[in-house]
């Protein structure tokens, strides 16, 4: 069943392939309709649409980095291609040159592309600071006011790379949080990228004086064991929740659960078990479900990312649909779900509807 339903996704990916670059040769042809070109031109849209999945398997960086921009440009041809031929059809029916209204309509469908592909990198490189008011029982804790600096889906790797993590560390300290919290998709299905930049050495610099915690999502793997990958985090100073709790200064309780996607992941209740409920309690969960559980649970605040907001639009609509809280807050009785767009990408390095962010956390305890 899985090899049919492969199949059948391999031949219609290669069918839009197909018809997007053959509108692309159609625009160009007048003045290079050699064989030599035709081979050119169809060996660069060959490697360019199976750079991504080539890159997987053989390791080889450069396709990788190729496969992301594909991916980008891809998705935004499948929207603007279609849209320019069906103009240029419509163009027929009036005394227009035919060959002309073609011509504008790929120079114009290049343009969007172009402006796009910008706006996205702009979006995906240059984070926002989103602020939150919380109001929170103390219970027996004796704290008054606690500011947490939140983010997730960082997805270090070849694309959002050390500059990238030299923007979160300056954009979170300048914040002056009292925690950071972490929760999820810190690397991008490889750690080896993150080792070989030394992203780590970087990430050492997040300063909090109640500490740095994260939590771990479905794309922190690591052909290793789990203990080398959390390993090579708390060398940042990062202490990674895995199905663990931990106690804050006396004053709160943190709980960071094993992603979803994980089959050995604990029950909260589990978790719970010998947790002071007088004091407030966080839970990191990378993907934002079972929001009803957590509040029945008597949790305080959760704190998740996961779905970027869909990350280009059509997918905020996706997400919207999926989750009861896919971006932003939502309030549940006792419970605060804040779920952020996240820091990083997955795929290809642009944003389209959404922006790269940091959560800031202004907790008030009553």
């Amino acid at each position: 069943m899985f090899i049919v339903i492969g199949l059948i996704a391999l031949l219609s990916y290669g069918g839009l392939v197909y018809y997007i670059g053959w509108r692309g040769f159609r625009w160009m042809r007048p003045g290079a309709s050699s064989r030599r070109f035709k081979l050119l031109y169809g060996a660069v849209v060959a490697l360019a649409a199976s750079s991504l999945i080539v890159g997987r398997i053989s390791e080889a960086r450069i396709l990788g980095i190729i496969g992301a921009y594909w991916m980008a440009v891809f998705y935004l041809l499948l929207l603007l291609v279609p849209l320019a031929h069906l103009t240029v059809i419509a163009l027929r029916l009036t005394r227009l040159p035919r060959r002309g209204t073609q011509v504008w309509a790929g120079f114009i469908t290049l343009t969007l592309l172009l402006a796009f592909l910008a706006y996205g990198s702009f979006n995906a490189y240059s984070p926002v600071v989103r602020t939150y008011d919380v109001q929170m029982e103390k219970g027996a804790s004796t704290l008054e006011k606690l500011h947490i600096g939140m983010a997730a889906d960082t997805h270090f790797g070849l694309l959002s790379g050390k500059d990238h993590a030299q923007r979160l560390v300056d954009e979170m300290n300048a914040l002056k949080p009292d925690l950071i919290l972490l929760p999820g998709d810190l690397f991008d299905d490889d750690i080896r990228p993150f080792i070989d930049q030394k992203i780590g050495d970087i990430l050492a610099g997040l300063q909090a004086p109640y500490g740095v915690y994260a939590t771990l999502g479905n794309h922190d793997k690591h052909d290793g064991t789990m203990e080398e990958l959390i390993g090579t985090l708390e060398a940042s100073g990062i202490q990674v929740l895995y199905d663990e709790t931990a106690v804050v200064e006396g004053q709160l309780t943190l709980i960071g659960r094993k992603d979803r996607s994980d089959h050995e992941r604990k029950p909260l209740a589990e978790l719970m078990k010998g947790v002071d409920m007088t004091r407030p309690v966080i839970l990191l969960e990378h993907q934002p479900y079972e929001l009803d559980i957590a509040q029945q649970a008597g949790i305080g605040l959760v704190v998740s990312g996961h779905t970027h907001r869909g990350q280009v639009f059509p997918g905020n609509l996706i997400t919207d649909a999926i989750y009861e809280n896919d971006w932003g807050y939502v309030e549940k009785e006792q419970l605060h779900s804040i779920v952020t767009s996240g820091f990083g990408f997955w795929g290809p390095p642009i944003r389209i509807g959404t922006r790269s962010e940091i959560a800031s956390i202004r907790m008030r305890f009553e």
